[in-house]
């Protein structure tokens, strides 16, 4: 009986380590690819034009994960103004999306 009680204990900690380590790994890749749509949002203010309308895909790597960036540009009702939508994936998979208005 003794024995059994143990092995439970046990596997409950494998359990909490488990799930500790898959957390902290989702931590990371959303403080990496959150790093990713900073530099991308920063560079393109930088560079004081207004981004053309469409889709595109940028590679971002970042410590080491290979993270890609889905862009995609659209017009709003002032011709001043453009939305960005920007995703996040690595491997296929999404990670983080972040939406917002860049201007001239």
């Amino acid at each position: 009986m003794a024995l059994f009680i143990v092995s439970l204990t046990l596997i409950s900690g494998m359990k909490a380590s488990s799930t500790l380590s898959q957390s902290a790994a989702r931590a990371q890749s959303s403080f990496l690819s959150q790093l990713c749509i900073d530099n991308f949002l920063t560079n393109l203010r930088l560079s004081a034009q207004l981004p053309g309308v469409g889709e595109q895909d940028v590679f971002c790597p970042q410590a080491s994960q290979a993270l890609t960036l889905h862009v995609q540009v659209n017009v709003t009702p002032n011709p001043s103004f453009r939305r960005l939508d920007v995703q996040v994936f690595e491997k296929n998979w999404p990670i983080l999306r972040v939406s917002t208005v860049v201007g001239q």
